[in-house]
């Protein structure tokens, strides 16, 4: 059976990729992935933040006495917060290429242009095999307009195609007027791949502190549906790799998003709650239910069942909504289980 799969240029030998996470910041974890069954990993962000926090800290010390901006120091988060500085993130970069024998992407997570040239060649020169931006913009200006929000996106995007040689995704939010027309933008500017789509960490109010304080929610599989819509959508619309991630725990959910059209499926919520090995489990079950229902490799699978290959394309689109309305098995006093 032929599990590979191509992914920003890279052949892989399976489709099964742990996404930005906790899970590969130690060299022990990155070599356990692997041995699990990891086709490749994608390392924790390195966070705009730090960026500027390391620029204002030299920036400081050159310019120390002179009434500068010492304060400004106190903006930013201090460097406990941060589980690997930028320096020692390149030197993971490096490390984890003489550990493993798979692709490693390293990932920029900020929401700027600047900052981002620099270090993405210093990612490559590390001997990151491909690159993924992590763009996390919350707009909150009143007066900002969405063509501007839109145009921050491309523009980071070229700023580092043209910085840098090897692959670059974007790692994006649904939360465009229509993502359809920005992905096609992103593809036109170069994008090697799409990795749909990033989960917004939603603040919480802590009700005896009183305090607003983060909150992270593990996904569930129900998170799947919205990156499998998209990806079924934009499947042999957009020339550039497609990734799927949110909600994708078990062979079920990974066989999906391949018929969907994804080339690679993401997780992260499954292995922080069940280890690297569950990698193992995942691909088993996958191979399992290939030869059971007579599939011989995952380019078989892959966009089988997108809009442009199913049988019903308007099952993407709102004309299902009102479909799917109507088939809800409501009765009044019943409770009823829903499945994800």
């Amino acid at each position: 059976m032929d599990l590979t799969t191509t992914y920003l240029s890279l052949k892989l030998a399976n489709p099964l990729v742990p996404s930005a996470s906790p899970l590969a910041e130690k060299l022990d974890d990155v070599k356990r992935l692997e041995d699990a069954g990891a086709a490749a990993i994608v390392l924790h962000s390195l966070f705009e933040e730090q960026l500027k926090k390391e620029s204002a800290e030299l920036d400081y010390h050159m310019t120390h006495g002179t009434e500068s901006f010492a304060e400004a120091l106190s903006y930013f988060p201090e460097a406990s917060e941060y589980r690997l500085g930028p320096e020692e993130y390149l030197e993971h970069i490096a490390k984890a290429k003489k550990t493993v024998s798979i692709p490693i992407i390293a990932s920029l997570n900020g929401s700027t242009p600047g900052g981002w040239t620099d270090y993405a060649k210093k990612m490559q020169q590390a001997g990151a095999d491909a690159l993924e931006l992590n763009i996390y913009s919350i707009p909150t200006d009143m007066d900002l307009v969405a063509a501007d929000v839109e145009k921050t996106y491309v523009d980071i995007l070229k700023a580092v195609k043209k910085a840098v040689t090897i692959p670059v995704a974007v790692k994006l939010s649904p939360f465009f007027t229509n993502f359809a027309n920005m992905a096609k933008r992103l593809a036109d500017a170069k994008a090697d791949g799409l990795v749909l789509f990033n989960r917004f960490y939603q603040p919480d109010i802590d009700l005896e502190a009183l305090e607003v304080r983060p909150n992270v929610l593990l996904s569930t599989p129900m998170a799947m549906r919205l990156p499998l819509r998209w990806i079924a959508i934009l499947h042999g619309q957009v020339q550039t790799s497609l990734a799927a991630t949110s909600g994708i725990h078990r062979a079920s959910d990974a066989l999906k998003m391949l018929m969907a059209g994804a080339d690679v499926t993401m997780m992260c919520s499954a292995l922080l709650r069940h280890g690297a090995n569950h990698i193992t489990t995942v691909k088993r079950d996958l191979c399992a239910w290939m030869e059971e229902h007579e599939y011989e490799s995952v380019t078989q699978l892959k966009g089988s069942l997108s809009q442009k290959n199913c049988a019903d394309p308007s099952a993407f689109e709102r004309a299902q909504y009102m479909r799917a309305l109507a088939t809800y098995p409501y009765e009044p006093g019943k409770t009823v289980t829903v499945v994800g």
